[in-house]
């Protein structure tokens, strides 16, 4: 089992910056998908960043210029610095992993695959 921690949140007036990390209990692997998810009161919960285990990143389409996706595989520790922050950044944001593994010589899903941290709050106010 892995364990995810997530730290960082915090009230913060438009405009700022915060900067979250996720710290995750050592683990092995052949692929991963380190990810940051967030859900506004009300809302649905939706991706904001992610980055794979090749280093490759991505974001959601709001956050993009505003928002960087980063990892520090020495301390198993995802980041995401956000800038620019705006009151509809406002949710419990939530950092997941997708683990595989080998089997054998074959990179296949983990069992399980999927884990959640338990989320950090993050709170702009205008």
């Amino acid at each position: 089992q892995v364990q995810l921690v997530e730290s960082g949140g915090g009230s913060v007036q438009a405009g700022g910056s915060l900067t979250l990390s996720c710290a995750a209990s050592a683990y092995t692997y052949c692929w991963y998908d380190m990810s940051w998810y967030r859900q506004g009161p009300g809302k649905e919960r939706e991706v904001v960043a992610g980055i794979h285990s090749d280093g490759s990143t991505r974001y959601g389409d709001s956050v993009k210029g505003r928002f960087t996706v980063s990892q520090d595989n020495a301390k198993n520790t995802m980041y995401l610095q956000m800038n620019s922050l705006q009151p509809e950044d406002t949710a419990m944001y939530y950092c997941k992993l997708e683990l595989w593994i080998y089997r054998g010589h074959v990179c296949l899903p983990a069992d399980p695959s999927d884990y959640w941290g338990q989320g950090t709050q993050v709170t702009v106010s205008s």
